[in-house]
């Protein structure tokens, strides 16, 4: 169709080529209210260009204060931050195992095509999205109020938390595999079981992979957080240093924390390589 048959079709049907006018209506209503919104925001939480060049400057200080960052210059020093990385590794990784390891479980109760009974199923994610609601640091608070201070609050906190995440990516996940392959192991007078083990597990393991180490890497940064409430590692050093105003060292600290999450990004990377394979990863 040329542009002259369109321009023919505009002027003899014109309606056909514009929303009617409840349609306008309403999308002109939801971008008013949308703009009313933001500018109500903006006037609750007292925003004012002045405010925002206020902050900007005390920033500023307070970065100024972090240069030159501090140099470690005893072991003794050290390796209490070494002890505190090692930490919150450790309280990321235990976190991480102890929520997919009940979760496998569970996302199977959740996947449509493993649980037929629609109630148990229903149950069981509207179970997932009361786990996900409580943020890790509320559980953070809430296990240190049971289990004292420490490193086994943060574990737990960060494991309850993706109990519920992993419950409803992996159900997700199991949901969305091909029934080829299941009918297959079916055809050959494969069980129930087999059909789950040898038809949709190999076709949901490197999804649950790349799960776990992306959601292991983000569980680092949460333990760094933890740490601050008291859950133990890093983050409880770093509190206590710019509590004490020792802003070059807290800086030596955030950059040991970043260049420690680059270095758990890149060795995901290599082993998604090697475990799922280039091909997969670019899909």
């Amino acid at each position: 169709m040329t542009p002259e048959d369109i321009a023919v079709a505009r002027a003899r049907v014109p309606l056909a080529f514009r929303d009617p006018p409840a349609v306008q209506a309403r999308k002109i209503g939801l971008r008013v209210f949308m703009i009313g919104l933001f500018c109500y925001c903006l006037w609750a939480f007292d925003f004012s260009p002045q405010r925002i060049w206020t902050g900007l400057e005390r920033l500023g200080t307070v970065a100024s204060f972090m240069f030159p960052p501090y140099i470690w210059t005893t072991w003794e020093e050290f390796s209490e931050i070494l002890n505190g990385l090692g930490e919150t590794l450790a309280i990321a990784f235990l976190g991480t195992v102890l929520g997919a390891v009940f979760a496998f479980p569970l996302s199977f109760l959740g996947a449509k095509n493993i649980n037929r009974f629609t109630f148990w199923r229903h149950s069981a994610r509207r179970g997932f999205d009361v786990i996900r609601a409580f943020e890790t640091l509320i559980l953070a608070l809430i296990f240190i109020r049971a289990f004292g201070l420490g490193p086994l609050a943060g574990i737990l906190a960060i494991a309850v938390s993706e109990i519920g995440t992993f419950s409803k990516l992996f159900s997700e996940a199991i949901e969305n595999t091909s029934e080829r392959p299941i009918d297959g192991v079916k055809a050959s007078g494969g069980s129930r079981l087999q059909q789950i083990r040898f038809g949709i597990m190999p076709q949901v393991n490197p999804v649950i992979l790349s799960i776990l180490l992306y959601n292991f890497e983000s569980n680092v940064r949460s333990g760094t957080i933890l740490g601050i409430v008291g859950a133990g590692g890093i983050g409880f050093l770093l509190s206590d240093r710019i509590a004490a105003y020792r802003w070059g060292e807290a800086w030596s600290i955030i950059f040991l924390i970043i260049a420690m999450v680059y270095l758990i990004d890149w060795l995901s990377g290599l082993i998604r390589q090697r475990l799922i394979g280039k091909a997969d990863l670019a899909k």
